[in-house]
């Protein structure tokens, strides 16, 4: 995967706009780190980077090697000038990070690598490379004996400082290959699913179906890189009806302690009121040779709620209506008894009167 430059950008004021478009560019330009060669070209200014051949191979993407702790290796990477003029670039290795676009970046020079970064150090800080030239960079792996066990990944970076007097910019272009890094010790990959939560859509039919969300985040909770096989899917209660959402994309290979969000859409969801939402985590890790192993599946489930409200609208009313039925009926009853008492009432009172003897 080529791997342009990227641009960081420091503005005045006056050239904002062009610090906003350097920016936006910034954070595209870096999305993967390999060798192949790579190029960084800018009119006459042009270079690649590759690693170099030798006993870990000849033709290597990147670097990648198992080391103990306390453990040192040499490799070395070449930088070629493809342009028309000298190149002075400047050479240091940093940690690496997955951007929200899924993409590896590395850390920039200003700030504090802890890992390969740190471990990674280049013969020169600085190269010079005339044109039509190479240079082979030869650096050292020196990994900490306190080093914790699992991947590292970073890289090791070419980079050109540009200033542009017109725009009031500084621009550092930089070109880099992966470094990635598996210390001997106990791996232990695993994968969560959290903050797992569940919307739904309904519509005005009572009867129709309607649309869900499920949204998680995957976190990396292990030692070792991983990327995961995803599935999610809704029930109602006793887990009937049961609704499958589409394929999910896997997410990006995460570093140990990263995390990343996934929304997935559900189509064709009836309105069972509570629903239980699965997600289902399968990760995959891969080994040096590059081959990939599915592990044991994590799951997590989450409820919420479904409601048809125009249904349950309709059942109040209907439940509204038989009550005031009933209350008004019990009344008219009420009512009529009454009458009848008074109706009992008046006839013994006239009874009595026409048995009451009548006195002279």
């Amino acid at each position: 995967m080529n791997a342009p430059p990227t641009r960081r950008s420091s503005t005045t004021a006056a050239a904002l706009v062009r610090t906003v478009a350097l920016a936006l560019l910034a954070a595209l330009a870096l999305t993967g780190l390999c060798a192949g060669p790579v190029a960084a070209a800018d009119g006459d200014v042009t270079w690649t980077v590759r690693t170099a051949p030798n006993a870990y191979g000849t033709a290597r993407s990147s670097f990648s090697h198992g080391i103990n702790p306390g453990g040192q290796i040499k490799d070395a990477m070449i930088v070629a000038n493809r342009g028309t003029s000298p190149l002075t670039l400047a050479v240091y290795a940093a940690d690496g990070y997955t951007t929200d676009a899924g993409q590896l970046d590395l850390l920039t020079k200003d700030k504090k690598s802890r890992a390969v970064g740190a471990w990674v150090h280049a013969e020169r800080d600085s190269i010079v490379v005339r044109p039509g030239k190479a240079v082979t960079v030869p650096f050292t792996i020196s990994v900490p004996d306190n080093a914790t066990p699992g991947d590292h990944v970073g890289g090791i970076l070419t980079s050109l400082k540009q200033s542009d007097d017109a725009e009031g910019i500084n621009v550092d272009r930089r070109l880099g290959i992966r470094i990635k890094l598996r210390v001997s010790g106990e791996l232990q990959p695993k994968l969560a699913v959290e903050d797992l939560h569940v919307d739904y859509d309904g519509s005005f039919n009572p009867l129709a179906k309607g649309d869900a969300t499920v949204t998680y985040t995957v976190h990396n909770t292990g030692n070792t890189v991983l990327s995961a096989q995803q599935k999610a899917s809704l029930s109602g209660p006793f887990g009937w009806p049961r609704t499958e959402a589409g394929a999910i994309a896997a997410p990006p290979e995460l570093l140990p302690g990263e995390r990343w969000k996934v929304t997935v859409p559900v189509h064709g969801v009836a309105p069972a009121v509570v629903l239980s939402a699965t997600a289902t985590l399968t990760p995959l890790l891969t080994d040096a040779s590059g081959s990939t192993t599915s592990l044991k599946p994590v799951e997590a489930t989450a409820h919420g709620w479904a409601v048809p409200w125009t249904l349950l609208l309709f059942l109040v009313l209907l439940i509204a209506a038989a009550v005031g039925a009933f209350l008004l009926s019990r009344r008219n009853r009420a009512r009529r008894a009454l009458r009848e008492d008074a109706r009992v009432r008046d006839a013994v009172e006239e009874a009595l009167r026409e048995h009451t003897p009548q006195r002279d």
